[in-house]
């Protein structure tokens, strides 16, 4: 029997456009491109590889504003074979603990074996939303996987650490957070990009997941962000006035004492 994979996705405004509003230390998202969430991408082409492999239907699912069908459609092209949008005033401002809640309910409504995620949203980098998600599922969760392996109910997930990956197997269902290192998203298929207007993206609101609905949203969210402000670059360095061979030897020194290389001069 082929397998149910679902894949929750994020549709963010490109970082490298990114502004933000000094005087309300908001992002100003208008007029700022849209793109599906680097990593998001690594949880959906993991989906794609292993449907191509061993059989599966993978449905994405996105909550956000119509526009986001955008990122659905470009799901749809890359292989995808359903896609929701989950679409509701009532979802407006919600936090990750909100956000995962309304993934839930959505989740809970299909048959499912695997549930990915990226591990984190480039427009707020909390990595919480996965393992919230699995939570409110109750089922196991592994996260910042950069190999995924699925054989006969399990699956075998290598995870990324700071000082190396370690390798643990999983009884299915489980939910997974994908890294960049995972793969190489694919480009989406010409042929799936000419019938998209054929393929229908279904759309749900509140009234169609079964959650408690004073907990959505920004009234439901028990965090909020109040200020948003860019980093301000100080200090004006430090200027090393030397030969070429004695400024080198002088950076390279500094840099050693931070941390920040391992460097040594060979003569």
């Amino acid at each position: 029997m082929a397998m149910n994979i679902v894949v929750c996705i994020k549709q963010v405004p490109d970082t490298n456009e990114v502004r933000i509003d000094k005087e309300k230390g908001t992002l100003i998202r208008k007029g700022v491109p849209s793109i599906m969430n680097p990593e998001d991408k690594n949880a959906l082409e993991e989906a794609l590889r292993i449907k191509a492999k061993q059989g599966a239907k993978v449905t994405v699912i996105t909550m956000g504003p119509p526009q986001a069908k955008k990122s659905l459609q470009e799901a749809m092209a890359m292989g995808a074979d359903r896609a929701i949008l989950l679409s509701d005033a009532k979802f407006a401002g919600a936090d990750t603990w909100s956000t995962s809640l309304t993934l839930a309910g959505a989740v809970r409504k299909l048959d499912y074996d695997l549930v990915f995620t990226g591990r984190q949203a480039i427009d707020g980098d909390t990595a919480q939303v996965g393992p919230e998600l699995a939570e409110h599922l109750n089922i196991a969760q592994a996260t910042y996987a950069r190999a995924v392996n699925v054989d006969e109910g399990t699956v075998t997930v290598e995870r990324l650490l700071e000082d190396g990956y370690e390798k643990v197997r999983y009884e299915l269902p489980i939910l997974i957070t994908a890294v960049k290192e995972l793969n190489t998203p694919r480009y989406m298929i010409p042929e799936r990009i000419f019938r998209l207007s054929e393929m229908e993206i279904e759309e749900w609101s509140a009234d169609d997941l079964e959650v408690d609905q004073t907990q959505l949203g920004l009234k439901g969210s028990p965090t909020q962000v109040r200020k948003s402000v860019t980093r301000e670059i100080g200090g004006s360095g430090e200027l090393i006035r030397k030969n070429s061979k004695e400024a080198v030897d002088t950076l390279l020194k500094r840099l050693n004492e931070k941390k920040l290389i391992k460097a040594e001069v060979v003569e």
